[in-house]
């Protein structure tokens, strides 16, 4: 055997020799040279003939059917092996191969990575493709920088990969691994640079086919080069990964604050319901020990006096005539005293029983408190694996809109059977919430199991299928104490891996049911036990519970008699078994009439993967006693307070004792109140002649504020001041002998000024409103060094749970707090826990943490928390002199701090926080000058100050503190502060945030931020994405405060923790867009103080609205600027009393007032308007026929002081609906641009001056246009369509008429004018007219008071031609010479000066030629007037009356050319300036055709 084994092993060492060109012969001479072997496919079935080649460096085996590692022992010097596509089960053999660099072991039958040990010169290791189901044994290779595992069964990475900190090059393809969190493992390998989860030539991981698996990869793993096989060095996609995933980190921040502050709120409500169910009690308590005072100062004066017997004692009700009898018979009754004794006992049972009820108040509220923190407690974590997974596991809360909430609620409320859970006195049961899990990695898995089986079952029915599926409640184990991290494991990693039981059952099988009561009852019983034992209130929890609500995919399922049988040995061909209820041990059946025991079973399922969890429902058991609770059992004393004697209530009996105690014998007759004390009061009260005989003084139940010159009592030792009106105890100082003082019942709000009192052995400060303890125990360390006895109870204090023991540590003396005994106990913790609030050196070292960068965590935890989590400094930083140099992070989260000591050398301190402390101010971080980010939670720090050095600030944190503003320059500093959150504090102002540009998310909830004007200190913050200020007086006071503040921080993303749509964002530049509110200008003004503003200028910003309020801060506007906006009305303007010049050209004026008409009267034209501005019809009338029934002279008047309105360019056409007859002191009024045709509803404008519709559609003048006396004295009418000039007859006061560039053709229309014999200046160039040259000579002579015509200046010389002309046609008629032969070209009435001109071909400006004629003539004078007239019309204003009603407000007497000449920068001025040109040559732009 051994024989044929030689010889087999000679022929493979021939092929080996064969193969590599080596002679077999000479192999044994020539071996020791070889370095390389290689043998390929076949004929070498085993390693063998190597102890030939003992310098061998290199041997690569492929192919062979090798099944084991051997034949390496003499190969010392190999460094590299390839053992490869053969059948080797095991690593084995490698262990004198101690130099070996590359081991390649790729497509064997590996299932196990071992015996590497030794081979710590390893480089590189390729196992992929084998059957490797954990990554292990790697510890000992250092130097390993290329690993291989693709192609295997390996489902995690885990922690096993750490020892290899050199390793660059990873390769995992081909596996089984599902979990993000687990691939951040390898952020520890600081050197990896190839890392391939995806590789093209094996199947991929599960986790590569989740969403947002590069990014998170790239985030976790910045250094990678290359990702399954794609290059990533780019920084552009590194960046887009990091702003990605910080994008996801803000979001969950806020999701995860909203979730807090409804816990807050939750909480918050609990505690007002609290407050006021304690009110009755607390009232009962004050009335009874101001009772009992009183009996004690009784009592006390009758032991000092020595009598029995007090007039003061005698009833009120007891007749004068009686009282002799009542002293006689004295003898025979208790004594006073014992009658006094009686009702002091009395009075102390009932403040017992009261005392009893507030305890018992704050009992229940601890359980609320406690139940609603759990019922919360799932909602953050669900947030933050959501965050990790990068929502790949999503949680959904469910409504009653969505189908899915309420098939579960029917589904829990029919799988309820009310005879299960009868002995626990369980009647029905209500769902409070159901959360839906979407998990797509265990959803993958689920769906890949089921395929895998229905392909071998060759199922392809699907109706089998569906009667395979069931939903089922999974059955916790009831000894499991920790529900929670048990929960959690299994919606994040299924039931694989999170069986915690040691039940091999429970390990083995997933158990489920379809039985509320199989379920829930053990969990019941298993409570009820416990609390039994405890004696307390917690039995209530039980009422809670959670379902987690499975689909199970049951597959082959048989029943099986016994639970004990149940596992996979047993049954080997089916995927699950189940149980009917009749056969499960302790099952309560009883009797009952329902059925529902037949259909109860329990489930065992035995392939973990086809139990996907889906739902979670939170409930609470309804039960035939009423639950206790806030709102439940002690409703009845709220209604106590309001009739605190109704029959039938809880408390009514309980008052009724109260009233028989105070009735009892003696009653007390009430004595004067004091108010001041004087020297005579102090001895009358202490019944002494002279101060320093005084050892007591009894105050007790005055109105007392202040004590004066109480220090000269230097003898005095008892003082009693309760229930009196002190604020403060400034005035009990320097008492040297005071051993007691009685302080309760008062307002104390601070001890400060409390002093010298050295020998004070009971102080009794409860019932008042002392809050900072710090400062309040600080002031009694110092002052009150005896103290024995100190009562503190019933105060507001700020840290109520660590109070007890912070008092107790620093008063030392004490023997009695709140009337409880000091156990020696409570003397050590306490004195532990002073120790503990002090910064040392020790307590630096063990929460800090010294490495130099933030880990990439998908987290919301503060760095600093995270970083003392993962890595702690440790005590090895003693060893350094400058260890306190190393610290980069510290972590001091509720160590009971009163104060920042110590942080001096901390030069380097990067991460910090200090939250949960009882901290007061924010002192000692000035040396922490590359502090980035700061926490301060839970603090009472009421000021932000400071931090003006910690210029780095990125991220602050000051939520739940006492801060009431913020400091103006605080964050001018801060040029990278990007998250700054102030929740739950008592912020009024937000002005110290104007320059914090930089700020990304911004967190203010419920503070009392109240006016609008706070967010736009918040407008020049463009990079703010995220804000939330839920629960500020604001989100109330502020009628769409949403949309307010999304359309004035456009650039925001989430707002109150909601996120903000496209349609948010539309409606809120619909409904503010255009709004000219007091907030706008306040903005603008950089104050709110509007008393003082003349003039409001804001132009072309789009108003439609004005909304000015108050009002009465803008009284003493006077001139208001609105051109070129998108006004409709006037609007609020209306309600400004003192405004005197008000202009709005270039909007879209049609009433004065706002009027809201129906879609379906508007006009094709007003409907143009709506869809195109640009249409030019602002405003459209009514028909002709309906038109006079809209007249508005009934409508009262407005705008008493309005004088000066501008409304050119409006659109407007109709007059009468403008309403401007109830401007009745109106004096100029501009209404050039419009459309319109007709000059009407202007009749009550009595003092109107000058009006000008310039550049409009007018034809003619109707009745009523003119029809009453006018005090106008400057019309114009210029670039209208005038044919006639009637109706005029009526401007009797009229001295300027301008006409210029009408229709008028017939000289009779000029004649006309005769009527208005004050016209002083006219202009009618333009017209068909003035082709004639007779209508200047006419116009002249008969308008005697002429004196400027067409702008040119009509001189005496003019008139006397005018006259010569009409003289010599009068002669010429008076010859009957007919006028109509007579010669027109007006050269015969005068010398002529030069030829004429014909004009043939000459193209002028503004359309001219359209209707001069080809053949018009100008002589050199009217051509020169005409450039003249030009010249005039473009610079020269012609209203005079409108310049004299600027004056005033000018205070200048210069007119509007000449102050802009002179640079005058009064806005009124360039407005009316403007509104001249405007309106005078308005249209000069356009072509002549057009302006007709």
């Amino acid at each position: 055997m051994i024989e044929s084994e030689n010889l087999h092993q000679e022929e493979i060492i021939k092929e080996l020799c064969l193969c590599n060109g080596l002679s077999y012969e000479m192999v044994k001479q020539e071996g020791s040279d070889t370095t390389n072997l290689e043998m390929f496919f076949s004929g070498y079935p085993r390693i063998v003939g190597l102890s030939l080649f003992p310098n061998l460096t290199s041997l690569t085996i492929v192919a062979q059917d090798i099944k084991e590692i051997s034949g390496l022992e003499t190969c010392l010097l190999l460094k590299e092996l390839w053992i490869a596509e053969c059948f080797i089960e095991k690593i084995e053999g490698l262990q004198g191969c101690r130099n070996l660099e590359k081991l390649y072991l790729y497509y064997n039958k590996i299932s196990k990575i071992e015996n590497l040990e030794k081979l710590i010169r390893l480089e590189v290791l390729w196992l992929n493709h084998n059957a490797i189901k954990n990554i292990e044994g790697l510890q000992t290779l250092k130097n390993l920088n290329d690993l291989n595992l693709a192609g295997n069964l390996i489902s995690c990475i885990g922690r096993c990969l750490d020892p290899n900190e050199q390793l660059e090059r990873l390769n995992l393809s081909g596996n089984q691994i599902c979990s993000f969190k687990d691939l951040t493992n390898l952020t520890r390998l600081h050197h990896l640079k190839d890392l391939s989860l995806n590789d093209p030539q094996y199947k991929a991981n599960p986790v590569c086919l989740l969403c947002n698996y590069s990014t998170h990869v790239l985030y976790h793993l910045p250094c990678l080069q290359r990702l399954d096989t794609f290059d990533v060095s780019s920084n552009q996609i590194k960046e887009l990964a990091d702003t990605t995933t910080m994008k996801k980190i803000m979001y969950y921040n806020m999701r995860i604050k909203t979730v807090q502050r409804h816990l807050n709120e939750d909480l918050e409500k609990l505690n007002d319901r609290k407050c006021k169910l304690q009110k009755l009690p607390e009232e009962r308590l004050k009335v009874l020990s101001f009772a009992r005072k009183n009996l004690e100062r009784e009592l006390a004066e009758l032991k000092r006096s020595g009598k029995g017997h007090s007039d003061r004692c005698n009833s009120s009700k007891v007749p004068e005539l009686e009282e002799s009898k009542s002293c006689e018979t004295v003898t025979e009754e208790p004594n006073l005293q014992q009658k006094i004794l009686i009702k002091l006992n009395a009075l102390n049972e009932r403040i017992v029983f009261w005392n009893k009820k507030i305890d018992e108040i704050e009992t229940i509220y601890r359980i609320e408190v406690k139940q609603k923190k759990k019922s919360h407690s799932l909602l953050i974590p669900f947030l933050l694996i959501e965050l990790e997974t990068v929502g790949n596991i999503h949680f959904e809360e469910g409504t009653r809109s969505d189908d899915w909430f309420n098939s579960c609620y029917e589904l829990i409320l029919s799988r309820f059977c009310t005879w299960d859970f009868r002995m626990y006195g369980i009647t029905g049961v209500k769902v409070k919430r159901v959360i839906k899990v979407n998990n797509r990695i265990l959803r993958l898995k689920f769906e890949e199991k089921i395929q895998k089986f229905l392909d071998d079952e060759d199922m392809h029915d699907s109706e089998s299928y569906r009667k395979m599926l069931e939903c089922l409640f999974y059955v916790f184990d009831p000894e499991v104490t920790v529900k929670k991290k048990h929960l959690m494991k299994i919606l994040e990693k299924g039931f694989k891996e999170s069986e915690t039981s040691k039940l091999p059952l429970r390990k083995e099988t997933v158990i489920l049911t379809n039985s509320l009561s199989i379920c829930e009852c053990p969990r019941i019983e298993l409570l009820q036990y416990k609390d039994e034992k405890k004696n307390s209130l917690d039995h209530e929890l039980f009422r809670h519970g959670i379902l987690l609500i499975a689909k199970v995919f049951l597959g082959q399922s048989v029943q099986a008699n016994e639970v004990d049988s149940v596992n996979q040995a047993n049954y080997p061909m089916v995927n699950s078994v189940f149980v009917p209820r009749k056969y499960l041990l302790n099952s309560f059946m009883g009797q009952r009439n329902c059925d529902c025991s037949f259909r109860q079973c329990k489930w065992f399922v035995f392939d973990h993967d086809l139990v996907l969890p889906e739902y979670i429902a939170e409930f609470e058991y309804i039960t035939m006693v009423k639950a206790h609770s806030l709102f439940s059992s002690f409703n009845n004393i709220i209604v106590e307070e309001s009739k605190k004697k109704s029959e039938g209530s809880v408390l009514s009996h309980e008052l009724k004792l109260d009233d028989e105690v105070m009735k009892m014998e003696p009653r007390i007759k009430p004595r004067p109140k004091l108010t001041n004390l004087d020297d005579k009061t102090i001895l009358s009260l202490a019944r002494a002649s002279v101060y320093s005989h005084i050892v007591s003084l009894n105050l007790h139940g005055n109105s007392l504020s202040k004590l004066r010159d109480l220090s000269k009592l230097t003898g005095l030792r008892k003082l009693n001041i309760s229930f009196n009106e002190f604020t403060c105890l400034d005035d009990v100082y320097h008492l040297y002998n005071l051993e007691s003082l009685d302080a309760s019942h008062n307002h104390v709000i601070t001890l400060e000024g409390f002093r010298g009192l050295v020998k004070l052995k009971h102080l009794d400060l409860s019932w008042n409103q002392l809050k900072k303890s710090g400062d309040e125990i600080n002031m009694l360390c110092k002052q009150t060094t005896s103290l024995l006895t100190l009562d503190i109870h019933h105060n507001p204090w700020q840290k109520p749970a660590t109070l007890r023991l912070s008092v107790i540590g620093r008063l030392k003396t004490l023997t009695h707090l709140d009337g409880i005994l000091i156990s020696e106990e409570e003397t050590t913790a306490a004195m532990k826990f002073i120790t503990g609030t002090k910064i040392t050196q020790l307590s630096l070292l063990r929460h800090s943490s010294t490495r130099e960068e933030r880990p990439r965590v998908l987290t919301t935890w503060p760095s600093a928390k995270i970083l003392t989590q993962i890595s702690k400094s440790g005590p090895y930083l003693h060893l350094n002199g400058n260890w306190y140099l190393k610290i980069t992070a510290l972590n001091l989260d509720g160590q009971h701090l009163f104060e920042i000591t110590n942080l001096e050398k901390l030069e380097n301190l990067k991460w910090a926080s200090f939250s949960n402390n009882n901290l007061t101010k924010m002192e000692g971080l000035e040396s922490c000058i590359n502090l980035e980010e700061l926490t301060l939670d839970g603090n009472c720090i009421s000021k932000i100050e400071g931090i003006s050095r910690l210029t780095k600030l990125t991220r602050l944190s000051m939520n739940n503190n006492l801060l009431t503003g913020l400091e103006k320059h605080t964050f001018d500093n801060m040029l990278h502060l990007h998250s700054l959150s102030l929740e739950n504090n008592r912020i009024t102002s937000l002005s110290g945030l104007q320059k914090a540009f930089t700020l990304i998310e911004l967190y203010i909830s419920n503070n009392y931020i109240a006016v609008n004007q706070e967010i736009y200190n918040l407008k020049g913050i463009y990079n703010l994405v995220i804000l939330d200020m839920y629960g500020n007086i604001i989100v109330w006071n502020q009628e769409n405060y949403r949309l307010f503040v999304i359309f004035h921080l456009p650039e925001l993303k989430a707002l109150d923790g909601i996120s903000i749509e496209t349609p948010e964002t539309e409606n809120a530049k619909d409904l503010f867009g255009g709004r000219l509110t007091s907030d706008m200008i306040a903005e603008r003004q950089g104050h709110s103080n509007f008393t003082q503003m003349q003039e409001l200028n804001w132009t072309s910003s789009f108003i439609r609205t004005v909304d000015l309020i108050p009002l009465d801060q803008f009284r003493n506007v006077c001139n208001v600027n609105l051109q070129n906006n998108k006004l409709t009305s006037f609007s609020g303007l209306i309600y400004l009393p003192n405004v005197k010049v008000l202009c709005l050209n270039y909007n879209h004026i049609e009433s004065i007032m706002p009027r809201l008409k129906p879609q379906a009267h508007l006009t094709s034209r007003q409907l143009l308007y709506q869809k195109v501005p640009s249409s030019g019809y602002g405003q459209q009338g009514a028909s002709k026929i309906n038109r006079d029934t809209v007249v508005c002279e009934n409508l009262p008047p407005i705008m008493h002081s309005l004088e000066v309105l501008h409304l050119g360019y409006n659109g407007i056409c109709n007059l009468i609906q403008l309403q401007l007859n109830r401007l009745r002191n109106l004096k100029f009024l501009f209404l050039q641009g419009n459309e319109i045709s007709q000059v009407e509803g202007l009749d009550n404008l009595v003092v109107l001056q000058e009006l000008v519709v310039d550049h409009n559609r007018i034809r003619a003048f109707n009745d009523s246009a003119f029809a009453k006396p006018s005090s106008l004295l400057a019309l114009h009418l210029e670039e209208n369509r005038l044919r006639e000039l009637g109706k005029l007859q009526h401007l009797l006061k009229l001295e300027k008429l301008f006409l210029g560039y009408n229709k008028i053709q017939d000289m009779a229309e000029l004649e006309k004018l005769d009527v208005i014999s004050s016209l002083r200046e006219l202009t009618v160039y333009g017209n068909p007219i003035c082709r004639k040259a007779l209508h200047r000579h006419m116009l002249i002579f008969r308008l005697p008071n002429l004196q400027m015509l067409d702008g040119v200046p009509v001189n005496s010389d003019a008139r006397m031609k005018a006259e010569f002309q009409f003289s010599e046609l009068q002669a010429k008629k008076n010859l009957c010479i007919a006028v109509n032969n007579a010669p027109m070209d007006g050269g015969s009435f005068g010398p002529v000066k030069a030829p004429p001109l014909k004009i043939t071909n000459v193209i002028l400006p503004g359309g001219f030629n359209h209707y001069l004629g080809s053949d018009f003539t100008l002589t050199p004078e009217v051509e020169d007037k005409k450039n003249k007239n030009a010249g005039i019309l473009t610079s020269n204003p012609r209203s005079i009356h409108a310049e004299t009603a600027f004056r005033p407000l000018r205070g200048s007497n210069l007119s509007p050319s000449v102050l802009s000449q002179q640079n005058i920068t009064s806005q009124t001025a360039q407005i009316y300036q403007n509104n001249n040109e405007e309106g005078r040559m308005a249209g000069n732009d356009f072509p002549r055709s057009n302006r007709m």
